[in-house]
C-alpha cells in the first residue's frame, strides 16, 4: 500500500508535470496541463455521481496536492479525488494509449489523458492489482466532500510533541492501531507503522496510553526520523521506482524470517485476517515472540 512518503511523491511528480510545469531548457510554462479525455475501466472506482466524470475534460489542471494518503487534482475548480488503497497504483503514460479502455478487461481503473505535461507525458492510468477492489475515485467540488478525506486526524509530521502525548494518553488500544488509525493521525499505514515501532523498540501491541514518557519521546522521535527518511528517499524518483524504492528501505516489515539489521535477531510475524505485522523480538520484545493471535499479548 502507498503511504505518505510515496503518495507525496506521486504528489511531487505529477504537480511538476502537469502544474508548474518547466520546460527541458528550464524555463517557466504559463499555466497547467489540460484534460483531453478521462475514462473508467472499472464503474465500481467512481464512489461520486454529481459533478460527472466528464465534468474535467477540457478543464486546465490548476494544483495537485495530498490529504493523508488521497491525491487531489484541481481541474478547474473541479477536483479528482483518488485513495490507492492497497493494491492501487499510478502509471504514468508516455506514449498514446493505442486502444480505448474496456470496463473489467484490464487491471486499469481510470485513465486520464492530457495536453502540455512538461515531459511530453500524455497522462496516467491507475491500476489496481489482486481481486479485492479498494481504490476509490471522487469527483467533487470540494475536497472536504469526500468523507474518508474530511475526517482525516492531523497530519503525521505536523504533530507537535505536546499534542501526540496527548493522543496516545487517550486511546487505550494498542499502539500499532492508533498509528494506522486515519482518523488520529494522516498518512501511517501497515508498513511505516511497522517501522516505526522498530526504530523507536517497541511492541505493536503495547498500549498507547501506558507508554511512559521516556517511550512516547522515542516513539515521537521514531515517527519523524522514520517518514524523513522515507520522504527523502522517494522525492525525484519517478512514479515507477517508488514502489521498489519503498521496499528496499525497510528493516521489518515484508522481511518475515530475514535478519534483523540492528540486532540480527530474526524478522517475526503477526498475521490478522487480512493483514500482517513484522516485528523484531530482540529490538522491540524483550526476546518473547508475539502470539499470532489478536487477543493474545505473548506466548506463554
Amino acid at each position: 500500500m502507498p503511504e505518505m512518503p510515496q503518495v507525496q511523491a506521486l504528489v511531487d511528480f505529477l504537480d511538476a508535470r502537469l502544474v508548474h510545469r518547466v520546460t527541458p531548457d528550464g524555463e517557466a510554462l504559463e499555466g497547467g496541463a489540460h484534460v483531453t479525455g478521462v475514462s473508467l475501466g472499472s464503474f465500481a472506482v467512481l464512489k461520486t455521481a454529481v459533478p460527472p466524470l466528464d465534468a474535467i475534460a477540457g478543464a486546465e489542471i490548476t494544483g495537485v496536492a495530498r490529504y493523508g494518503k488521497y491525491i487531489d487534482l484541481d481541474c478547474d475548480g473541479v477536483h479528482l479525488v483518488f485513495h490507492l488503497a492497497r493494491a492501487g497504483w499510478l502509471r504514468w503514460l508516455t506514449n498514446p494509449p493505442v486502444r480505448p479502455l474496456r470496463p473489467g478487461k484490464s487491471p486499469v481503473a481510470l485513465r486520464l489523458e492530457v495536453d502540455g505535461a512538461s515531459d511530453g507525458g500524455v497522462g496516467f492510468e491507475l491500476t489496481e492489482a489482486g481481486t479485492k477492489k479498494a481504490l476509490a475515485v471522487y469527483v467533487v467540488d470540494d475536497p472536504m466532500d469526500v468523507h474518508g478525506l474530511a475526517t482525516l486526524g492531523p497530519e503525521a509530521l505536523t504533530l507537535s510533541e505536546a499534542d501526540f502525548s496527548t493522543l496516545l494518553g487517550g486511546h487505550r488500544g494498542q499502539i500499532k492501531g492508533l498509528l494506522r488509525d486515519q482518523s488520529t493521525i494522516a498518512g501511517i499505514g501497515n508498513a511505516y507503522s511497522d517501522e516505526i515501532l522498530h526504530a523507536a523498540k517497541l511492541s505493536p501491541f503495547a498500549i498507547a496510553a501506558k507508554l511512559p514518557e521516556s517511550e512516547v519521546d522515542r516513539l515521537y522521535t521514531a515517527m519523524h526520523t522514520t517518514l524523513d527518511a522515507a520522504i527523502a528517499a522517494s522525492a525525484g524518483k519517478p512514479a515507477a521506482e517508488l514502489k521498489d524504492s519503498k521496499r528496499s528501505s525497510m528493516a521489518v516489515h515484508g522481511r518475515t524470517g530475514e535478519t534483523c539489521p540492528v540486532c540480527g535477531d530474526t524478522v517475526r510475524e503477526v498475521s490478522f485476517a487480512d493483514s500482517s505485522l513484522q516485528y523484531c523480538p530482540t529490538c522491540q520484545t524483550g526476546g518473547k515472540p508475539l502470539a499470532d493471535r489478536r487477543t493474545s499479548k505473548f506466548l506463554k
